[in-house]
């Protein structure tokens, strides 16, 4: 996985030690490691957990998902298996984002 700065870029100034613990230390070091959990799974648990929140963040999750080779059949699996489990609603827009990024 590239390094992350996001959260520098977006937060940096405004709130640097947040954009610090998320560049360094979510992305940097929880998410490289890859001994006790792939980049792959840590993709799928990552997009379950916002699909279920509803959360704006999901549609870069599917961008990082489809980087880290998440496929698509398993991205329409996971959404529509979740739609039982997190509500209609969600699943629907979840579908979007997800059709928006595995179809570029």
């Amino acid at each position: 996985m590239e390094k992350q700065t996001a959260g520098r870029e977006q937060l940096g100034e405004f709130a640097p030690q947040f954009a610090a613990l998320n560049d360094d230390v979510l992305f940097g070091e929880v998410w490289s490691r890859e001994a006790e959990l792939s980049a792959r799974d840590r993709s799928l648990i990552t997009c379950a957990s916002l699909l279920t929140q509803g959360v704006p963040q999901l549609e870069a999750h599917f961008k990082i998902a489809r980087q880290n080779g998440v496929t698509k059949t398993e991205i329409v699996e996971l959404i529509t298996h979740l739609a039982f489990y997190t509500g209609w609603p969600k699943a629907w827009s979840a579908f979007a984002l997800a059709k928006k990024t595995f179809n570029e």
